[in-house]
């Protein structure tokens, strides 16, 4: 997909190339067109990803356990792993960075990236049956109207960030483990592409911030 003259990947892969903490960045895929977008970008590709791990209906634990016994099998060790989803190109190098430090200070499982939800407080949310009638659920706010200043911060899980330390991910199969600490997203770089909409979004943001750069 391309957004503003380059592929979607490329603002993953120029992101992972700039931080400073990754030891090594590999591009899994199962499709040939897509690993060689990937290495003209400069990310490695060693191997491509089996088929069976490659639809729509795969979790990312089994690829990423695919990944790590692969690259162990070329005699390569890491302490953890890091997933960087391509739909997610306003993550910056010092989100990477930043959350590769907070794994290492505080001996966490895992870091995982999270953005507030602000007015969409699950608070606020209804039911609505059938005939249109509307009812509280059993979150709802405490009285009708209340202040979203006095409901409980919440947050979302966000997509920039999956990191992972390597035993959580081969031993506990697990991506969160049990103890997840939060990298936060602020909300104007919080965007997962997922629908044509999520794109001419992302594509204001980046030209309004300037950060286009470079081309096919």
């Amino acid at each position: 997909m391309p957004l503003l003259g380059k592929p979607l990947l490329a603002y993953t892969v120029q992101a992972a190339l700039a931080s400073k903490r990754l030891t090594r960045t590999v591009l899994s895929t199962e499709d040939p067109e897509i690993a060689e977008v990937g290495m003209r970008w400069g990310v490695a590709v060693p191997f491509l990803r089996p088929v069976e791990l490659a639809s729509d209906d795969v979790p990312t634990l089994p690829v990423l356990q695919h990944v790590i016994g692969k690259l162990e099998a070329l005699g390569e060790n890491y302490d953890a792993i890091l997933v960087l989803q391509p739909t997610n190109p306003l993550r910056r190098p010092e989100d990477i960075d930043g959350a590769i430090e907070l794994l290492e200070r505080t001996g966490a499982d895992s870091v995982i990236s999270f953005v507030d939800i602000g007015e969409r407080h699950p608070a606020r949310m209804k039911w609505i049956d059938s005939s249109g009638r509307v009812s509280d659920p059993p979150f709802a706010e405490a009285f009708e109207g209340q202040p979203r200043q006095q409901l409980q911060k919440l947050y979302h899980r966000e997509g920039s960030i999956y990191l992972t330390r390597r035993s959580v991910v081969m031993e506990q199969n697990s991506i969160g483990g049990r103890d997840c600490r939060a990298w936060i997203i602020p909300e104007e770089r919080a965007l997962n592409i997922d629908t044509p909409l999520d794109l001419l979004i992302t594509e204001q943001i980046l030209r309004a911030n300037g950060r286009l750069t470079g081309g096919l």
